[in-house]
């Protein structure tokens, strides 16, 4: 039996509930076997909370009671007293030699401390522009999803800014990687996740010692493009990110490859991504959340086209 609090119902409230429900469930002659009451599955701020009940044989019972340590669940074995025993040691050689040295972080040298400190002003930028937009956001996830874009991409930049922050003094590429691990780390979601591994892949690109080219930042761009691709297996046309993230590299390079500064080049980009995110209203979902409710979404955005859209405008205002 579990008792699943959803994401904002509090522990005090799964417990009062769980006085009621185990009483009617004793009443109706069901012997539970060690029921969990607790946020086992959880979403952004979803209120409500979840009941499930499995039927359980002599084998799946052995499997239930079995210890476990995963990431996001963990029980002790039970001794013979019913108190808890240690959890299971991890895996023998997980951390041989003791405890694992931090590798060496590069620094920025000279113009790459200009570079790394204007990551931190365009995630700034970023951290401002989501916050003032969220509510916007959620509604419009909230056509055709559960309305927590705005939310988690708050949540996101919130992490990546404070992680940059402290980063200061690295080079652009492990200061990338340390916002792009906070984002998908405290973000939730695909969307987080995305975000992620296409700050740190963008990172990877930049040189440590001097100011990146901008045939090196168009790399960077491209390098993104393909790990968000890669995680999210998204293409043009399933209305995704990629439907805003695509174009704006595609016209991003040819526009480097042009000859033209980078900065001119990625501002008109940015308007070539703005164009696109508006254009997915048209198009039905193919994959993720929206994709159940495909009709309900033609006519409305999607959130993360837009969201992407929005902060590649942020950042090209604070680059300029």
């Amino acid at each position: 039996m579990l008792l699943n609090g959803l994401g904002s119902t509090k522990y005090e409230e799964l417990y009062v509930l769980w006085g009621t429900l185990s009483r009617l469930l004793d009443e109706a002659g069901l012997e539970l076997v060690r029921p969990e009451v607790g946020e086992l599955v959880t979403s952004l701020d979803m209120a409500g909370c979840s009941l499930t009940v499995t039927w359980l044989d002599e084998e799946l019972e052995r499997y239930w009671l079995a210890p476990a340590d995963t990431p996001s669940f963990r029980r002790g074995a039970l001794s013979g007293s019913g108190e808890r025993s240690a959890v299971a040691a991890p895996v023998a050689g997980a951390y041989a030699g003791g405890a694992a040295e931090s590798a060496p972080v590069a620094q920025a040298e000279g113009d790459g401390v200009r570079t790394a400190e204007r990551a931190v002003a365009a995630l700034r930028a970023a951290h401002e522009l989501l916050h003032r937009e969220e509510e916007a956001l959620g509604r419009l996830d909230a056509v055709a999803g559960d309305g927590d874009h705005g939310r988690g991409m708050c949540k996101g930049v919130d992490a990546a800014l404070a992680a940059a922050e402290q980063a200061r003094g690295a080079a652009p590429a492990p200061l990338f990687a340390a916002a792009g691990d906070a984002w998908a780390a405290e973000a939730g979601g695909t969307s987080g996740a995305l975000w992620g591994v296409g700050l740190r892949a963008f990172g990877a690109a930049l040189p440590a010692e001097r100011a990146p080219e901008a045939t090196e930042l168009a790399k960077g761009a491209e390098a993104a493009h393909a790990a968000v691709g890669r995680l999210g297996k998204a293409e043009p046309g399933d209305k995704t990110m990629i439907d805003a993230l695509h174009p704006f590299v595609t016209a991003f390079t040819s526009a480097v490859e042009a000859g033209r500064p980078a900065g001119e080049a990625f501002g008109e980009a940015v308007e070539t991504a703005r164009k696109a995110a508006e254009a997915t209203a048209e198009l039905k979902p193919r994959l993720g959340r929206a994709r159940p409710l495909a009709e309900r979404s033609v006519g409305t955005p999607d959130p993360g086209a837009t969201s992407l859209g929005m902060v590649l405008g942020a950042v090209a205002q604070c680059l300029a």
